[in-house]
This record gives structure tokens, C-alpha cells and sequence, in this order.
């Protein structure tokens, strides 16, 4: 198997919370669902994101929304291969965002840079032995079961505790299986088999997943708990696309608790977000903003 350098050199240097944007591969995602199906409509889209400041192009087939049925891995690969390939030679950093091992696999192969598993290696064991064979980049999220399951398993006594002691035992089952520690980045899954009130708290408390000791993702774009919270007066919850400004201000929060990654839909927006934050986390800092302005 292809095995990558590290993240390129420009991303790391950068003193910055990253930038995600997503290419939904799919006919059904949650907030742009078809509008990117098509390969050369995707590989555009993720064009454009790097062109509005996205370090990494997150490629996707398969919905993760609650309620989304699964889809035939042929299917995922017919989606998500033509468009790593098309991006990774013009030059972006792809992450590839799937469950299934042999997606994975091809991907990184394609030449992906990052393994992004909504599922932790939950959904399929085989995950964590290609992780390790590969050695780059692999996110793992916080998740209790597929799209079809998760709201009946959104159960918590302290979601912030029981989110990152899951995601403790995830870590150790990882490592257990061949990753590398110094490989994962752990995302605490908002949204994902958690009511919105309980997303809150996971936000306002990073600190907590971060006594775990590795970079943090965090996904809240356009999420359902951002659409309650900006409801009307008729309680109607803001449409997915109603959502990017709150998002934006999620990000510069994350970023100022010293997240690793934001991932997004509209990238502009974060892409300031995250600037704004590093200047503002700068300035506090003893050397002062003028040696930070430099950083990215």
C-alpha cells in the first residue's frame, strides 16, 4: 500500500486551526444532497473550496444524516474514486470520509492524505488494520451506530464525560489494533446519535476531550442543534443553509480552544473565522500579534 508523507509541510506550518471543506458525493446529504453528484461537479465544487481557503477537501459518497440508509459499496466507490483522483492532481489535499475498509483503501491508494471514519472503526474492524498498514492521518469519531439507528441511541447521563471515555476506548482499541497514537485525531461526532442540547456542552467543554491528549476535529456545519438555535418565531428550525453563519462563529470558538480542524460547507467564512482566531490567540500570547500575522 501507498504509504504517505505527512501532511504537507505548508499545512503544518501554518500555526492555525485547518480548514475542511466537504464535497458531498451523494444524492441525499442533509444540506446540499445531489447538487455535487455528478464526478465532474464534485471535482469543481472541491476546487472552489480550496480557491476560498480550504487546506483539506473532504470526499464523501455515502449520507451520515440521521435516518440515511446505506448505500452499496460498489456504489460509494462509483461515487468518491474519480473524484479523489481528479482532486489529488490538481493538486489538493483529499480526505476521504468513509466507514468501509476497501473505500478506505482505494482512496488512500488514490492518494488521500487523511482517513476521515465517522464511525471510529466501529462499522468495520477491517478499518483500523488498513489504518495501520497505511500510517497517515486517521480521524476518529465518537459514534454509536449508523445514520438508519442513531437517534434511538442518543442516551447520555454526561455527555461530555461518557463522549470522551468512549472515545478513550476507541483510542486504546485503535492502538490495541496496530494504529500508531501519533496517527489518530479524535472529533467528538456533534450531532451524531446526540440530541442538540447535548452538543452544546461538548463544544463548551473541548478542554475535556483534549485530556486525551490528540488533535481534535470538529464537525458542526450546518448541523440540527445550529438550526434550533437560530429558529424563528414560529419555532421553524433556520434551513441547513440559514446555519453558515453560526457555523462560522463555531469555528472561530474551536479554533480559539485550539482545535486541530473545523469541517465545513461554506468554507470563506470559517476560513476568516479561524484567522481571526489565531490573531486573537496570538495577542495574548507574550511576543504579541505582530510576530502571529506571519503565521497563515
Amino acid at each position: 500500500m501507498h504509504h504517505p508523507e505527512p501532511l504537507p509541510a505548508a499545512l503544518t506550518a501554518l500555526g492555525r486551526t485547518l480548514v475542511m471543506g466537504v464535497v458531498n458525493v451523494t444524492p441525499d446529504s442533509f444540506s446540499d444532497g445531489g447538487r455535487w453528484f455528478d464526478p465532474g461537479a464534485a471535482v469543481r465544487h472541491g476546487l472552489d473550496l480550496v480557491a476560498q481557503g480550504a487546506d483539506v477537501v473532504d470526499v464523501g459518497g455515502e449520507s451520515t444524516r440521521p435516518g440515511a440508509a446505506r448505500v452499496p459499496v460498489d456504489e460509494e466507490l462509483r461515487r468518491v474514486l474519480p473524484v479523489v483522483r481528479e482532486l489529488v492532481a490538481a493538486g489538493a489535499v483529499v480526505s476521504i470520509d468513509t466507514t468501509r475498509a476497501v473505500v478506505a483503501r482505494a482512496a488512500v491508494e488514490a492518494g488521500a492524505l487523511i482517513l476521515n471514519d465517522v464511525s471510529g472503526g466501529l462499522a468495520e474492524q477491517e478499518m483500523a488494520g488498513v489504518a495501520a498498514e497505511w500510517g497517515g492521518v486517521y480521524v476518529a469519531m465518537h459514534w454509536r451506530g449508523h445514520g438508519d439507528v442513531m437517534d434511538s441511541l442518543a442516551h447520555y447521563d454526561d455527555v461530555v464525560t461518557q463522549v470522551r471515555d468512549e472515545l478513550r476506548a476507541r483510542l486504546d482499541a485503535l492502538v490495541d489494533a496496530g494504529v500508531r497514537l501519533e496517527q489518530v485525531v479524535l472529533d467528538p461526532g456533534l450531532g451524531f446519535a446526540k440530541p442538540g442540547a447535548d452538543n452544546w456542552p461538548l463544544l463548551a467543554r473541548l478542554d475535556v476531550l483534549q485530556e486525551l491528549g490528540r488533535p481534535l476535529l470538529v464537525g458542526a456545519s450546518r448541523k440540527r442543534f445550529l438550526g434550533h438555535l437560530l429558529a424563528g418565531p414560529d419555532g421553524e428550525p433556520a434551513p441547513p443553509v440559514g446555519r453558515d453563519r453560526a457555523t462560522a462563529a463555531v469555528s472561530a470558538l474551536a479554533a480559539a480552544a485550539g482545535v486541530w480542524c473545523v469541517r465545513v460547507h461554506d468554507v470563506a467564512g470559517s476560513a476568516d473565522a479561524v484567522r481571526v482566531a489565531a490573531a486573537w490567540s496570538c495577542a495574548r500570547e507574550p511576543q504579541g500579534i505582530e510576530d502571529g500575522e506571519h503565521r497563515g
